[in-house]
């Protein structure tokens, strides 16, 4: 659950906090562990799922990221050789080469020398810390193993940045062909093409079917082509409303995951990241329920996100968190049966970190297989629709030919 948390600080200062915990009294002594004097706790009623699966917007998250492995490796090797904490940021601060990121770790600097613990500080900058980020660094300054929960925060961080690089590649090519194919018709029909017209009127003969269709989808272009650029224009940007708003991405992730193939490798990407998470969690020794509620904001995808709820709910009332994926088809069997066996041996953790590595590697393998498919398809389309173009000129051209030569003595 959570709760709206307002308490002081020794300054006197009015802090409020969102609190991740079972029950009332958990939040109020999760903050005066914090050294906050708790006044008033209320259960929040905007942790909905629509809520936690909100995700930021599609440029500059990229960047962010790397911002925090970069920030989570150089802390794991200062604070592992017995650097202090300040120290620490302060030496990435002065190394740091973009303006915001200084200013952010300038800020988080200054908390922690007045005081706050280093997960608390980075609470106020959610663009880059996000809630599995500052859960680990609490989790290793509660459990004096700050330098190991920043390792594999280090860890889990650079992984997801590999496998989103490795999802990049993979689409450049086909995307670059795509591009390419579409400029090679538009420039045929848009501007060769034309240049037939009046070779086409001179013939004093009637058109093929194709050659007529592809004068007239010339003509409109030429004569309303500020309009049909308005038009694409309206189109792109409607997309991108629609892919950042949150409905938007909850529909464009039910049909991802349900498309042929592509639903496939939706489905192995997503399983190996919440797998991943909620292993990384467990090790870290958050409980169970906090693992779930964090991996749920970290999906990254509505079904999956929906599904961990799903599973709150399934550990709350005792069970196995086994039993809530057994019955989903959005997680594969053999995940299920090593959660399975790693809740019976009490080794869930690793069971779901060695999972998610054969999840990577096997992932890998999809993408290429699927890239292999993908090319092959975009270069026949191409093909073919360069032909059709090519046949439609030259076609009138033969059929000229051909009755000249039946006509000739």
């Amino acid at each position: 659950m959570r709760f709206t948390c307002k308490a002081f600080d020794r300054a006197g200062r009015t802090v409020n906090e969102v609190v991740e915990a079972a029950s009332r009294d958990e939040a109020s002594e999760v903050l005066r562990r914090r050294g906050l004097f708790v006044s008033d706790v209320r259960e929040s009623r905007a942790g909905s799922t629509a809520a936690v699966t909100k995700r930021g917007p599609l440029f500059g998250a990229g960047k962010r990221r790397k911002c925090l492995a970069h920030f989570a490796r150089q802390m794991t090797v200062l604070v592992g050789t017995g650097t202090t904490i300040v120290e620490a940021i302060r030496s990435i601060e002065q190394q740091a080469e973009d303006a915001e990121w200084r200013k952010t770790l300038g800020a988080i600097c200054k908390r922690v020398e007045e005081g706050e613990p280093l997960s608390v500080a980075m609470e106020s900058h959610p663009e880059y810390f996000d809630s599995v980020s500052r859960s680990l660094v609490a989790a290793g300054e509660s459990g004096g193993r700050l330098d190991a929960m920043l390792a594999r925060l280090s860890a889990l961080t650079r992984q997801e940045i590999k496998i989103r690089s490795q999802l990049s590649a993979a689409m450049i090519y086909p995307t670059l062909l795509s591009c390419m194919g579409v400029a090679v018709l538009g420039l045929m029909i848009g501007f060769v093409l034309p240049r037939f017209e009046g070779l086409f009127k001179t013939l004093d003969a009637p058109l093929p079917p194709t050659t007529r269709l592809l004068m007239d989808l010339s003509h409109l272009l030429a004569s309303h082509w500020p309009l049909m650029a308005g038009g694409a224009a309206m189109m792109i940007v409607t997309g991108y409303v629609s892919v950042t708003s949150q409905a938007g991405r909850s529909m464009i992730d039910r049909l991802l995951v349900r498309l042929p193939q592509i639903g496939n490798v939706t489905r192995a990407f997503a399983t190996a990241r919440v797998i991943r998470v909620l292993g990384v969690l467990i090790e870290g020794k958050v409980p169970m329920l906090e693992a779930l509620r964090l991996t749920k904001a970290a999906a990254g995808n509505a079904l999956y996100a929906a599904l961990l709820e799903t599973s709150e709910d399934v550990v709350t009332r005792g069970e196995a968190l086994s039993t809530a994926w057994g019955g989903s088809d959005l997680i594969r069997g053999g995940v299920v049966d090593a959660l399975r066996s790693g809740e019976r041996t009490g080794q869930v953790a690793p069971a779901l970190l060695n999972m998610a590595e054969f999840l990577d590697e096997d992932n890998e393998l999809m993408v290429k297989t699927l890239t292999g498919i993908i090319e092959p398809i975009i270069l026949i389309a191409m093909g073919i629709g360069v032909g059709l173009i090519a046949v439609s000129m030259f076609l009138p051209l033969f059929d000229l030919t051909a009755m000249q030569s039946g006509g000739a003595p």
